[in-house]
């Protein structure tokens, strides 16, 4: 099919480092880590040793201050492996964005060498119990007292929420009524007075990843914990990075399909149904080549738009595309192969069932699918 030509040999380098981390380190025992509903902190160091923690953090900071083609790497051999408990690596890596671009160079100086290293883990706390998508809803709020804010709210669905000692706190600090001028991001140690975290949220899918709600009861920061120093600009950090950060949950969600469509193929050409392998079926292999059709087209457009993010020209509407075509084909693809497996694909010993439980959530967070295509309606 089409080749790509993002990549050239240290990024291919830095592939296969990541391969053998992945290998050695994690997928074998990634099935614990389900149990768990974590993953190890010294995973957390591991990686960030391997540069695998903030590859663009500036040097200054504690990081290589490579390009996003070094994230985009590591988000797909994470999602091609299906090792989804390090899906929290894309949120500290989000998390160290809104720092890196947006911070005061205390808070830079502060936090971002530890995270880079996996010495602190980070969390982005946006979502709550009764607001979704509407980020402008959010009822958590902070109140100016002399040179403190004092933060009352809940959060839910809060990927790294166990495990965090950095909140990239969402909560709302005027109140002009203008709803997106209101909102300001807050840095929160989760070790403050007044923070606390429920027990691991049971999901559907990604087990090992670390996902809880975080309360916050007259929780006191010093007003210098505002991203930037001033508050207010909330709406603004975080419209500036969303794209980003759609655009890796397709990234995924394309490297998850390409797995499992491999694992299929493997699976057709052995397993015989009436005396020769599936694969030899005419439905069968039309059913492949459609869906590998359709892979490389969302590879094509996913590549563009990182071209594109390297330009810092991705636009809203670009990576909001991205991120709902690329989710749907995924579930439209692990629901494909499922079938093509037979009795087999429900069981969890093949990869294809594990994909079935974890790749739902990708047409839901990062902003539900519907609000990509309002979206991208508002362009028309």
């Amino acid at each position: 099919m089409i080749p790509r030509t993002l990549f050239d040999h240290e990024h291919e380098e830095f592939r296969s480092t990541v391969r053998r981390f992945l290998a050695d380190e994690c997928m074998p025992f990634h099935e614990q880590w389900e149990e768990d509903r974590r993953v190890p902190r010294e995973i957390w160091r591991k990686a960030g040793e391997l540069g695998m923690l903030n590859a663009t953090t500036p040097e200054a900071y504690g990081g290589l201050g490579l390009n996003h083609l070094f994230t985009m790497i590591t988000v797909e051999e994470i999602a091609f492996a299906n090792v989804t408990g390090l899906n929290g690596f894309g949120i500290q890596d989000i998390c160290a964005g809104y720092i890196a671009n947006f911070g005061t160079e205390e808070q830079k100086l502060q936090w971002l060498p530890k995270m880079a290293s996996g010495e602190v883990i980070a969390a982005l706390a946006m979502t709550e119990p009764n607001t979704g998508s509407d980020l402008q809803a959010i009822k958590t709020r902070a109140v100016l007292n002399g040179d403190e804010y004092v933060i009352n709210g809940a959060k839910t669905f809060i990927s790294n929420g166990t495990n965090c000692d950095l909140i990239v706190l969402v909560a709302k600090t005027g109140n002009s009524g203008k709803g997106s001028q209101d909102i300001s991001l807050i840095l929160v140690e989760a070790d403050n007075a007044g923070v606390s975290k429920s027990k691991p949220l049971r999901k559907v899918g990604l087990h090992a990843q670390d996902t809880t709600m975080l309360f916050f009861e007259n929780v006191r920061v010093p007003v210098c914990n505002v991203l930037g120093g001033e508050p207010g600009k909330g709406f603004y950090q975080m419209m500036k990075e969303l794209a980003w950060e759609r655009l890796s949950i397709a990234i995924a969600s394309i490297s998850g399909a390409q797995a499992v469509l491999d694992h299929t193929v493997d699976y057709t050409q052995g397993r015989t149904v009436f005396g020769k392998p599936i694969i030899e079926f005419q439905n069968s292999r039309f059913k492949l080549a459609d869906l590998k059709t359709e892979i490389t087209i969302g590879q094509t457009y996913v590549d563009r738009c990182m071209e594109l993010c390297l330009e810092h020209k991705l636009t809203t509407e670009a990576a909001a595309a991205a991120k709902m075509w690329c989710s749907d084909l995924y579930s439209k693809v692990v629901d494909a192969c499922l079938q093509l497996h037979g009795g087999n694909g429900y069981m969890l010993e093949y990869p294809v069932a594990r994909h079935y439980i974890d790749s739902r959530i990708t047409r839901i967070y990062g902003g539900a699918n519907d609000i990509m295509r309002e979206l991208i309606a508002r362009t028309l």
